[in-house]
Order: structure tokens, then sequence, then C-alpha cells
């Protein structure tokens, strides 16, 4: 039987909060498994290293997790609003550990050195794995908090990414260098085996309203026939995953190829700004529940993002390194601090009976985006330089705020 998420906060119990722990940590999994490939390309890209690809290569090869996420979001999303989060958060966590586990274990058995063609196969079908918990973590905090409290809820629950990606920045490059590619992705499969054991601990399922009666049926119609907020919150969360990949894809690689940084000073320099980055998504949730607006904090963001990776394209054009630098440590807050507003108000939008697949559309809108990311930006850097680079994501930004709405119809 399903929990009834008021009763249960107006109680004070734990429970919500667990709930919160739990999916958080499901997403930090996600977020870390999905990182590893962008943290690999400085090795997959090494000119004395075993696979000496090109930077737009190797980004093709980290964009493969990527695409085997987008792809499958919504029907995760079909799942999680069929048979409910739980169920989906354990389908997932499962298989995402196996597939990071099979290729190490073969190589590690057989003495067999696999190509970089099983490396991206891995990392496609462990993004397969990891879309579960977008879509399944994030319609738990919509389900067990109200409203006033969600932005803060799901402000902790989006610093999984920034925290995965910081311990892939960590992790990662040094694991790669020193055990190589293959090997390195037996961390995420242990990663993925804790989510694992905690959601089978402490995840139940929200109680949903009736699907009958006046209000359930309406509850249950289509939001995208006339919840015009809806398609421009989408739109803008689509346009800032630009400014964002750009930061933490080539973070590392400006700081090592551009700056000279060490990759072990620079992956530690990367992780402490998505650390960083984790405590602006919850300032930013703490912000909206005050002020009782989703998107006007959302827009305000999307306006600093612009700025700031505006200021960073110009200041490493003329050399102005400490500034650039600098520069980057805001551009690692400002630029994911929007990722939480517009989750929340999506799933508020689309409500009960269609959060699942309203989140697994939005998520799937963004890694289609995302996923061109990597090789486009990792070209356009060859030809033009990281300037360019820099300055194409603040274009991005600039696009994004007019789309976002002024206020929304919630269903939540």
């Amino acid at each position: 039987m399903k929990d009834s998420p008021s009763s249960v906060i107006k109680g004070h119990t734990p429970l919500p909060w667990r709930i919160l722990a739990a999916s958080t940590v499901a997403q930090t999994a996600s977020a870390y498994l999905v990182a590893t490939g962008a943290f690999l390309i400085p090795h997959l890209s090494d000119p004395q290293g075993p696979y000496q690809l090109s930077l737009a290569s190797a980004g093709a090869v980290a964009a493969a997790v990527t695409g085997g996420l987008m792809i499958t979001l919504v029907a995760w999303g079909v799942l999680v609003d069929r048979i409910g989060e739980r169920t989906v958060l354990l389908l997932g966590s499962g298989p995402g550990a196996a597939t990071m586990l099979s290729p190490a274990a073969i190589q590690l058995t057989t003495s067999t050195s696999l190509t970089v063609v099983a490396l991206a196969i891995a990392l496609f079908f462990g993004g397969i794995a990891a879309a579960s918990a977008n879509t399944a973590s994030g319609r738990l905090i919509i389900g067990w908090f109200p409203m006033h409290r969600r932005g803060v809820a799901m402000g902790v629950r989006q610093m999984a990414q920034p925290l995965g990606v910081a311990l892939a920045a960590i992790t990662i490059p040094p694991a790669a260098h020193s055990a190589g590619a293959i090997t390195t992705l037996l961390l995420p499969a242990a990663l993925s085996v804790v989510a694992l054991l905690v959601v089978a601990t402490w995840v139940r399922d929200p109680a949903r309203p009736s699907r009958q009666g006046t209000e359930g049926i309406a509850l249950g119609s289509n939001p995208y026939r006339n919840k015009a907020g809806l398609w421009r919150i989408h739109a803008a969360a689509v346009l800032l995953v630009v400014p964002q990949f750009t930061v933490w894809t080539f973070a590392l690689v400006w700081l090592i190829g551009e700056l000279g940084w060490s990759a072990l000073t620079a992956g530690a320099f990367v992780g402490a700004t998505q650390l960083a980055g984790a405590g602006g998504r919850v300032g930013a949730g703490i912000w909206s529940d005050r002020v009782g607006s989703r998107t006007n904090p959302m827009r305000i963001i999307a306006i600093c993002a612009a700025i700031v990776m505006a200021g960073l394209a110009v200041t490493d054009y003329f050399g102005i390194a400490i500034v650039a630098v600098a520069l980057l440590v805001v551009a690692s807050v400002v630029t994911v601090a929007d990722n939480g507003l517009a989750y929340t108000a999506a799933a508020e939008i689309a409500g009960p009976f269609w959060g699942g697949r309203v989140l697994g559309i939005h998520n799937t809108a963004q890694n289609a985006l995302g996923t061109a990311v990597p090789p486009s930006i990792g070209a356009l850097i060859a030809v033009a330089g990281f300037p360019a680079a820099f300055a194409a994501a603040a274009l991005f930004a600039i696009a994004a705020i007019p789309a976002i709405p002024r206020t929304i119809d919630t269903r939540e």
C-alpha cells in the first residue's frame, strides 16, 4: 500500500527526507555514470595514450552515454506513471552496475585489451540504465513534498548531478591514467550497487489521487494540449543545456590543455567547482520557494549565465587567465542552477498522472542537444579555440531568456 505524502509530512516523520536522500543517491550514481564519458576525454585524446583520438572523436565516445540515456527517458517515464518510482529505480540501478562491470570483468579475467568501440558500447548501455533515475527520482520528490517545500527538496535532489560530476572529475581521470579506460568503469559500477541497496531499503512510492471523478479525469488529461507554459519551460531548459554541458565537459580539457594544469590539479579544481554548483541548486530552490515562483528566478539565472559565459570568452581570448578561472567557478554554479527550477516547474504542470512522461520528455529534449555538445563544441574548439566555444554557449543562454514564461499553471 502506498503512503500519503501529506499525512506523513504533517506527522513530522523522517520518511520524506529518507526518500529524498535515497532519490539523491540514485541520481548521484546516474550522474556519475553519465559524467564518466566526459572525464575520459583527456585519456582518450592523449597523444601518448593508448587511443590517441582527436578531441571531436573523444567527444563522440563520451556522448555515447548521453545518447543511451536520451533514447530511453520517455520509456522510463511511461513505466514510472504505470508501475511506480521504486520499481523503476531498482530496474535501472541493477543493469547500470552490470553494464559498467561487464567490460572491465572481461578484460581483467581474459587479459584481452578491449577497443574504444567496446568502451562506447558500454557507455551507451550504461546511459540507458542511468536514465531510470532521471525520471523516477524526480517524480518521488514531487509526490512526497508539498509545493512550498519542493523547491528546496528538488534543489537537494538536483545537487546529485554536480555531486556526481565532481566525484567523476576527482576519480575518473587519475583512474583512467593508471588503470585504463575499461577498468575505470568499475567505479560507476560500484556506485550503482550502492544506489541499488539504498533504493531497496528506503524508497516507497507516494500515494496518488484516484483517477475517477471530475478531478481525476482532469488530472489525467494531456498537459501538452492546453499548457503552453510547459512547452516554453522545455524550450528554455534545452537552450540552457549548452552552457552547462560546455562548462562541465570541457573545463578539464581547457585547464589542462590551455593553462597547463596537471590532470590531478585540474580534476580536483573542477570537482570543487561542481560542489559549489550543487550548493547553487539548493540556493535556487530555496529562492523559488520563498518568492513562490520557479520561472522568475530561472529567468534571472539565465541572464547571469549569458553574462558569465560571455565574460569567460572575452577573458580567455585576451589571456587574462586569473579572471577567466574565477569566471569558470562562477559559470560552474550559474549554468546548473536553473535545472531544478525547470524540472520542478515541468513536474508541477504535468500533475500526478503525467509526471513520469513529462519529465522523460523534458530530459530527452535536454539530452538530445546535450549529446551534440561534446562533439560539436569539441570541433568548434579545434577550429576557432575555446573563446569561440564560450561565446557560442553565451548565445544559447541569451536565446533562453525570452522563452521562460512569467507564470505557470500547475496541477500539483
